[in-house]
């Protein structure tokens, strides 16, 4: 079974084929998830898909908001047979029009900050958090984002910006101490394990729904939960 077949199944399995309280759709399951699917990598418009598979600007945005959600990444279980499960965690920004959802953000436009955890064995996404404002620490937002009770039982490494959050962190230089060669290593070895989580990223923004996202409300949430699924789809294939 192909990627996008597995992805037809879950959505259908999620009760995406089911009534919609109307009339019934005018194009069939597998183009809706096509539909869907386009729209996160290219980010057209509604008034620019419309034509592609012959519906209405408003049929799209209806088709968007109903299979939207049931592309969600589940969250993945606790590792079972790892003796010492690792897991990391960071944070990136993603541009959004919804200032109800993002802020004035070191990138110089208004974004989320969207906290996202990775299995670094198969560079799979574990999880992802809710987002929030772009202005926001990654400390701050780890926290607000609800993944550290997912977390139960794994150890989870990350940057410096996560320091003092109970995560496995770089050793950090005091004034007028240098670290030890040890402890150098170690920041080594730290960052070359964490850079995966940043090719996950580079994967991931692939999608060019998380480079300038026009979804409002919780439309961003449902956007990195579905992108994340269908990376996971593709390294799994």
């Amino acid at each position: 079974m192909g990627r996008f077949e597995r992805l037809v199944k879950v959505v259908r399995e999620r009760g995406g084929n089911g009534p919609g309280g109307g009339r019934p759709w005018c194009l069939p399951l597998a183009d809706r998830v096509l539909l869907v699917a386009v729209y996160y990598r290219t980010n057209l418009t509604m008034r620019q898909l419309a034509p592609l598979f012959g519906i209405s600007p408003a049929t799209v945005c209806r088709i968007i908001q109903r299979l939207g959600p049931l592309l969600a990444l589940q969250p993945a279980p606790r590792p079972a047979d790892a003796t010492d499960p690792l897991w990391i965690v960071d944070g990136t920004l993603i541009p959004v029009r919804d200032r109800a959802v993002g802020a004035s953000s070191r990138n110089y436009r208004f974004s989320a900050n969207v906290q996202v955890i990775i299995d670094p064995d198969t560079r799979l996404v574990v999880a992802t958090g809710q987002p929030v404002a772009g202005n926001k620490a990654d400390a701050h937002a780890w926290r607000a984002s609800g993944l550290a009770a997912h977390c139960d039982g794994v150890s989870v490494m990350a940057d410096g910006a996560y320091f003092n959050t109970g995560l496995i962190v770089p050793h950090r230089r005091r004034a007028g101490r240098p670290l030890l060669r040890v402890q150098e290593e170690d920041n080594a070895e730290h960052r070359r394990i964490r850079a995966r989580v940043e090719h996950v990223f580079a994967r991931m923004k692939n999608y060019k729904i998380l480079r300038d996202c026009r979804q409002r409300g919780t439309g961003l949430h449902h956007a990195v939960q579905a992108v994340a699924h269908m990376h996971n789809l593709a390294l799994s294939a």
